[in-house]
């Protein structure tokens, strides 16, 4: 496990720097509570935990829950360009 530190506003590129996966940025920190923003394609499933635990459980053999793939239930991220707050904006070329 890699564990580093990042203050917020900070990134951690997933993958290749020149063609990255996905981007993970510090949004917000507030007393003991932090804010994560995911970027990474939609085809890409990210999931809290818990759900991710669920989503196991549900399609273990004999199980008839229907495990969908994709985001997780808190994916909130508005649809249209003007909608996006500062957390949903991609980061500048050249600022990290």
């Amino acid at each position: 496990m890699l564990v580093i530190t990042r203050r917020e506003g900070e990134e951690v590129v997933i993958g290749s720097p020149e063609s990255p996966i996905g981007v993970v940025r510090i949004a917000s920190i507030k007393g003991d509570r932090v804010r994560v923003a995911f970027e990474f394609p939609r085809d890409v499933a990210v999931h809290r935990r818990e759900v991710a635990e669920q989503i196991v459980a549900d399609a273990a053999p004999g199980r008839n829950g229907d495990a969908a793939p994709g985001r997780d239930s808190d994916d909130r991220r508005p649809q249209s360009a003007a909608g996006r707050n500062a957390e949903t904006k991609p980061a500048r070329a050249g600022t990290s």
